[in-house]
């Protein structure tokens, strides 16, 4: 594995180039979010899904979050965002709030968990949205930790746990940490809470009613 230093403010053009490259090539990159760090790969590469889970040591049937550099690269490569989507991405993006939407046909079965939804997210982390940006499409963002171990905000643990298992390594120092993303499908006609996190749920539904949060 290679570990690369980038300025988490300022992050450098060619680490994120060599990130973007490694997953468009079909590799397991570790990166940096606004929570935790995530392990990016190509989620319209069966192969590369298939290394994630082999990485982690993950059932198949769990689903992969995305994390995408905006929302017009969501709507590019998973499909038009419905109303309230595009009105909660206006919200809350970047941020902790991932959506559950109608999974593509391009994409990779295992991502959905043979669910038919994928859930994704901008985070607000210049470096995770450059690489998005440079890849021109969602990545996966799983935790970057084996399955059954906690999730870590923390480049060392990564390393020291996963480093033999995967490509590189983007080390932008710790993360914030801190509470998971709010996962909320909005696939149907009413959004329904899928797991509590960041952004509180009675938020979400007062946006969504009212308009002011």
């Amino acid at each position: 594995m290679r570990r690369v230093f980038v300025d988490p403010g300022a992050p450098q053009r060619d680490a994120i180039e060599e990130a973007a490259k490694w997953i468009l090539n079909g590799g397991i990159v570790a990166v940096p979010t606004d929570t935790l760090y995530g392990l990016a790969a190509d989620p319209f590469s069966a192969a590369a899904v298939a290394r994630v889970f082999e990485v982690k040591g993950r059932a198949a049937e769990r689903a992969l979050p995305l994390i995408a550099a905006d929302a017009a690269q969501v709507e590019a490569h998973l499909g038009t965002l419905g109303d309230m989507a595009a009105r909660l991405a206006n919200r809350y993006w970047p941020g902790p709030l991932t959506l559950l939407v109608a999974a593509p046909r391009a994409i990779a079965r295992d991502v959905s968990g043979g669910t038919g939804r994928v859930g994704v997210r901008v985070p607000a982390d210049s470096v995770a949205r450059a690489i998005c940006g440079l890849a021109g499409r969602p990545v996966t963002a799983t935790s970057a930790n084996r399955s059954g171990e906690p999730p870590t905000a923390d480049p060392d643990v990564v390393e020291r746990t996963l480093g033999d298992r995967i490509d590189l390594l983007i080390d932008a120092g710790a993360t914030r940490g801190g509470a998971p993303s709010t996962i909320v499908d909005v696939s149907g006609s009413a959004p329904s809470l899928v797991r509590a996190g960041a952004i509180g749920w009675e938020e979400i539904v007062e946006w969504l009613n009212t308009g002011q949060a």
